[in-house]
């Protein structure tokens, strides 16, 4: 999906207070490849569009990328944004 961009622009967020599932893709159909716990703080090194989730900061379809190969769905991050916040994943 992409390099993600240099550590120096990366902006770090809060999650939502639930366990989040972290998914080796941007969507519901990837697999979980860890979890985190409710209020982790994640970097988010670009987002791209996926499966639409509900949860608990709206519904949306973007999913950031917060590791190589590891995303978690925007819902679930205070990004103080209905919107991209970071860069779009190559």
């Amino acid at each position: 999906m992409g390099s993600p961009v240099t550590a120096s622009a990366v902006q770090t967020y809060t999650t939502a207070n639930v366990t989040l599932y972290v998914r080796n893709g941007p969507g519901t159909g990837y697999s979980i490849v860890g979890s985190l716990p409710g209020g982790s703080k994640v970097p988010i090194y670009c987002q791209t569009p996926g499966t639409t989730v509900t949860g608990t900061y709206g519904t949306t379809n973007i999913w950031d990328n917060i590791s190589n190969g590891e995303f978690v769905s925007d819902a679930y991050v205070n990004t103080g944004s209905d919107g991209y916040v970071a860069d779009r994943c190559a």
